[in-house]
């Protein structure tokens, strides 16, 4: 059915920028569709929502954020001419949109719901992300589907003191930091940001600041839900039988507030699943035995239901009332800590990091300036020289599951951990290497993002990367009812998921280098984020002082096994000469020194090997190839042709002089065979280099 919406527009100033959001003309079929344009960047975000009424356990929310080439007037590359698989970008940018979104929808609601946001056109000064997320939220509220709130969203930069609103991309290259905010009228939802080692003040001054720019955009939405008389779907929530519900607490709440006392994950898990069981089973067959039977599909998500309650009110209500932890620890305790170094002897550096029981196993590896990832993006194409993976197997947490490459999770923990240690590495014209880390979760039970993030620090320092201080990084949880609340330290799985707010900050002694905060609930207030920024510098010290123990300052000396760089700067007309006819100079060359050389093309030259003394006689074959020869320089050279008035003399790669048969010997000589041979290796010293820079050599006077 087509959407019968008129026409609507809505213009509005953000931050520098123009901000149009456009509704009735374009993809009327979806439940809405909103055209989002921010100067010259152009996003299409439609909603679609199936009002059906299958009962589901889980709300199918899907968010596909796509980016098309032609938007920034550009074929796609690669042999079919056309958009791929969702590019990393792409996948980070619909878990930005989903985040904030997917808390907007009420608790039982599980129709199926798609959200897709497509870049049209791309202003290469603005990010389509925040007009995305803009986009996501107009869409979703003109659809009628029943959100609780509307989403506003905004960037954050901060430079001189001072915070800017939706920065452009040159202004985000020297802004020290680059923040994504979402939220709503009155509580902020999501933050994801990286920083240079900022304080939590201008953290928190951010969120703020954000939070009360937004305003404009939700305004400007529910001005379009007015003109377009958008209706709220007729939903209600399914009841659960207050029957059902005091039979399950009297069977089970005793034995679920036991089973918490059990600090061993998977022992605990264990005994609240076999406990699960029993009541199931048990109330299943009461079911049966009545008259009037309860439809056993609809029994059996309302016992899971239920069940999912008492445990959250179990431990909300412990922690609440100042009682120990799940593990047993108070709220500002974080985990025991051990840590081991340099544990894989192949590897250019390694560090296993081990917090309670999540475990992070960190393999750094250095390569050269072309093991750099080509990105290929909307804003052109750009090397990447750091790369960081995270990777997480089922095993650990003790499951069974298909193994099918990163999902979007594991990117987005990646991303998020790369944010946290970017900050600290050291230039290229310090450390000439292209870093890749990887990061393999072996065990997981609260934030193995910050156990990366802390393994990663160690794991480069291992390897003597020179980061310029250490960084770790720390999961906070809050536990709030009514004007009660309780921040928590270290997080375990468990709290995460029967908690209001997982918030993880990375950083380190100085201040804030990443920060990632998603939350579940209003109410949130500036006092309770504060509250929890602070917490989290006290137990980000606490984890800093305890990986120094380990490792105090990064190794000075590299793994054996990792490549050797030396740098140097040729002339940029030499270029030419190193590379030689077709590439002959090069290629002779790194096949005789065993060696990978890279030239800039201002003339700076990388020359790497796994052996230090090949790319030292590299270096100085180079140095002597690019090197104007001067008349009196004596050189080894190889005799590589023999003609009747005298021989060709190869002095060094693809630079060659004649030695005059006169020049050969003192003697006179009646043919050049009779004293030299193709192969023969001699020394010769230059007379003379004409205009054309012919080189004369001569045998006899460095005997002389």
């Amino acid at each position: 059915m087509v959407n019968t919406v008129a026409a609507i527009k809505k213009t509005f100033r953000y931050g520098n920028h123009n901000v149009t959001l456009e509704t009735g003309v374009i993809a009327r079929q979806a439940t809405a569709a909103v055209m989002v344009t921010m100067d010259d960047t152009v996003v299409l975000v439609t909603a679609v929502g199936s009002p059906d009424s299958e009962e589901r356990d889980f709300f199918p929310l899907t968010v596909n954020y796509q980016e098309r080439t032609y938007a920034a007037g550009r074929v796609p590359g690669g042999y079919f001419k056309r958009e791929g698989k969702p590019t990393e970008k792409e996948t980070l940018t619909s878990r930005l949109i989903d985040r904030p979104l997917r808390p907007l929808f009420p608790k039982g609601f599980t129709s199926e719901v798609q959200v897709i946001a497509t870049v049209l056109s791309m202003d290469p000064q603005v990010n389509p992300d925040i007009p995305a997320m803009i986009g996501a939220s107009a869409a979703v509220a003109l659809s009628g589907m029943p959100v609780t709130a509307i989403l506003g969203a905004a960037r954050v930069g901060y430079q001189n003191g001072s915070y800017l609103l939706n920065p452009t991309l040159s202004q985000l290259e020297t802004s020290d930091l680059d923040m994504v905010i979402a939220g709503t009228e009155h509580a902020v939802l999501m933050v994801e940001s990286e920083a240079k080692e900022l304080p939590e003040s201008v953290m928190l001054g951010a969120i703020t600041f954000a939070q009360k720019e937004m305003q404009v955009v939700i305004k400007a939405i529910k001005e379009m839900m007015a003109e377009a008389g958008t209706t709220t779907w007729d939903w209600e929530p399914m009841v659960v039988n207050p029957e059902l519900e005091k039979r399950v607490a009297e069977m089970s709440e005793a034995e679920i507030s036991k089973a918490y006392q059990i600090r061993d994950k998977q022992e605990r898990q264990i005994t609240l699943d076999e406990l699960r069981d029993q009541v199931t089973e048990k109330l299943v067959a009461e079911n049966a035995a009545k008259a009037t039977k309860e439809d056993e599909a609809i029994l059996l998500q309302d016992l899971k239901n239920v069940f999912h309650s008492i445990e959250r009110k179990i431990v909300r209500g412990q922690i609440l009332q100042g009682q120990p932890r799940i593990d047993g620890r108070d709220t500002k305790t974080v985990r025991p800590i051990s840590i081991r170094l340099g544990l894989l002897p192949r590897t250019h550096g390694s560090a296993l990091f081990t917090r309670g029981e999540t475990q992070a196993l960190v393999v750094t590896t250095l390569g050269t300036e072309r093991d750099a990832q080509t990105i290929d993006a909307l804003e052109g194409e750009h090397k990447e020289s750091f790369m960081l993976h995270y990777n997480f197997p089922p095993y650990s947490v003790g499951e069974v599951g298909p193994m099918m490459g990163p999902k979007r999770r594991e990117i987005g923990h990646g991303n998020l951990a790369k944010r946290g240690v970017k900050a600290v590495l050291p230039t290229p014209g310090q450390f000439p290497y292209v870093l890749r880390v990887v990061s393999e979760i072996t065990e997981s039970n609260g934030s193995s993002s910050m156990a990366t993030v802390c393994g990663s620090s160690l794991s480069m320092m291992d390897a003597g990367v020179p980061i310029r201080t250490p960084v770790a990084g720390i999961a906070m949880g809050l536990v709030k009812e009514a004007d009660n609340f309780a921040v928590l330290t270290d997080i375990l799985g468990d709290e995460d998921h029967l908690g209001d707010m997982d918030f993880k900050v990375a950083g380190t002694t100085e201040g804030v280098t990443a920060l990632q905060m998603d939350i579940k609930i209003d109410g949130i207030t500036e006092t309770i984020l504060k509250a929890a920024l602070e917490q989290a510098r006290e137990g980000r010290l606490h984890i800093l002082g305890v990986m120094n123990q380990a490792i105090i300052q990064p190794r000075q000396e590299m793994s054996q096994y990792a490549p050797r760089i030396l740098n140097l700067k040729i002339a940029a007309d030499k270029i030419a000469t190193l590379i030689g006819k077709g590439g002959a100079t090069i290629r002779a060359l790194t096949e005789e020194t065993g060696t990978v050389i890279d030239i800039g093309d201002d003339g700076q030259v990388r020359v790497a090997a796994a052996d230090l003394s090949a790319c030292e006689e590299a270096k100085r074959r180079i140095e002597l190839l690019t090197t104007d020869v001067v008349v009196g320089d004596v050189f080894e050279g190889t005799v590589t042709k023999l003609m009747d008035f005298g021989a060709i003399v190869t002095i060094m790669p693809g630079k060659q002089g004649l030695v005059h048969i006169s020049q050969i010997a003192n003697e006179r000589i009646a043919k050049v065979s009779d004293k030299l041979a193709e192969g023969q290796q001699v020394k010769v010293k230059v007379i003379e280099v004409d205009r054309q820079g012919r080189i004369r050599l001569s045998m006899k006077e460095v005997a002389a």
